[in-house]
């Protein structure tokens, strides 16, 4: 076991960003044509802003921003079928707090509350799962959405409740998929990436095997990373030196925690419960074939949507709000011409502003206001980091 101290020490950073400075020097990179990495999770985003990591790099990388924050990619139909389900007579709704204040067509969860609807804040499906033992008579829905991440916690719920015979829980199933995310965005001409900085929570589930398409058929390099400054650092330095040796791999960097394999008990239950999708609608990407999960017809007395008979709506984006762009890395958050002004987190117009994981939010939380800091702002940095941060020297 490691102490975190370890994974934020300043003089191993030092060291790490000298590599990578050096390293950047070899490669065909400028800042006019910078080397672009995409970080896949939401979660890196927010490290790399919180440490001040984008500010210590080489001007000539250049970090994106990918679409692995679960609450940004969600299309608006499918919030409004959320709040259609929680403004149900009868129905207790229970979600994750992140989903509440995002935006749906006409309202959010939150303003659906405030309505009547009955829809209470859980912190896993297993706490909604105590909700419907306590509520015979009322129908308890789970929102269920993210990644591999979170899949296995609904899917184990739902054995759960199939063995206590618990026929007033369902689960309005969104769980999507990384692999066929990232497909989507090297298929696009108008992204041009360099390597990836893979995702560490899902990484956990799935292993690292599945990423070998990125390496094998895109040609990409792909490390996969902690969530420390040093993790998302040494994740950088492997990516850059696979591309100066001429490699692509898939790495392991988050060893610690990822295995080749995965987790078997995880992947077992979601294979029981879930099948995948032909296609699913992902805000800012649209339609990606087999990128969602749905639960089994076996399982259907669990499945939200065939049990209310829910229909599959699609709902365009506000037009002010740039939020797709923002996930296929196309565009930075202070690009968008509402960023900051129009929508702030007491007043989101997009998911990204909403989320704990977003874009946006990491941006406007941690001062960020154009493509560097904003004049007279103080960058929020780790009390070990503030020797790094070359505006504090």
């Amino acid at each position: 076991m490691k102490y975190v101290d370890e994974f934020r020490d300043p003089r191993k950073a030092t060291a790490i960003l000298a590599e990578i400075n050096q390293l950047s020097q070899s490669l065909p990179c400028t800042t006019q044509h910078p080397l672009k990495l995409m970080e896949i999770c939401g979660g890196h985003t927010h490290s790399i802003f919180k440490y001040g990591l984008e500010t210590l790099l080489p001007e000539t990388i250049e970090l994106i921003h990918g679409p692995g924050c679960p609450v940004c990619i969600m299309p608006q139909g499918r919030l409004d079928g959320a709040i259609a389900l929680a403004e149900q007579p009868q129905v207790i709704f229970t979600t994750y707090g992140d989903t509440l204040r995002v935006p749906g067509s006409q309202k959010s969860l939150l303003q659906a509350r405030a309505q009547g609807a009955d829809i209470r804040t859980v912190y896993s499906p297993l706490d909604a799962l105590a909700i419907a033992r306590q509520n015979p008579q009322r129908e308890v829905i789970f929102f269920g959405i993210g990644f591999e991440t979170t899949a296995p916690s609904t899917a184990l719920t739902i054995l759960q409740a199939e063995r206590e015979h618990l026929s007033n829980f369902s689960v309005f199933c969104n769980h999507v998929l990384v692999i066929p995310a990232l497909e989507a965005l090297l298929d696009n001409p108008d992204l041009q990436l360099d390597g990836f900085i893979g995702p560490g929570h899902v990484s956990m589930v799935i292993g690292t095997r599945p990423y070998e398409v990125i390496s094998q058929k895109y040609g990409k390099p792909l490390a996969i990373a902690g969530f420390e400054p040093l993790d998302i650092l040494q994740s950088i330095w492997m990516v850059l030196q696979q591309l100066v040796e001429g490699r692509c791999q898939v790495e392991n960097q988050y060893a610690r925690l990822v295995s080749q394999d995965g987790n078997a008990v995880a992947l077992e239950a979601m294979g029981k419960v879930f099948v995948v999708r032909d296609r699913f609608e992902w805000r800012g990407l649209g339609d990606i074939i087999q990128s969602g999960l749905k639960i089994r017809s076996t399982y259907g007395q669990f499945d939200a949507e065939a049990k209310f008979q829910l229909s599959d709506v699609r709902v365009p984006d506000a037009a002010a709000c740039q939020c797709g762009e923002i996930l296929k890395g196309v565009l930075k958050p202070w690009q968008c011409r509402v960023f900051g002004t129009a929508c702030t987190p007491e007043t989101p117009i997009g998911t990204c502003m909403v989320s704990s994981e977003g874009a946006c939010a990491a941006y406007y939380k941690y001062g960020y206001k154009d493509s560097r800091l904003a004049p007279g702002t103080h960058h929020v940095l780790a009390k070990n980091f503030d020797n790094l941060n070359p505006a504090a020297s």
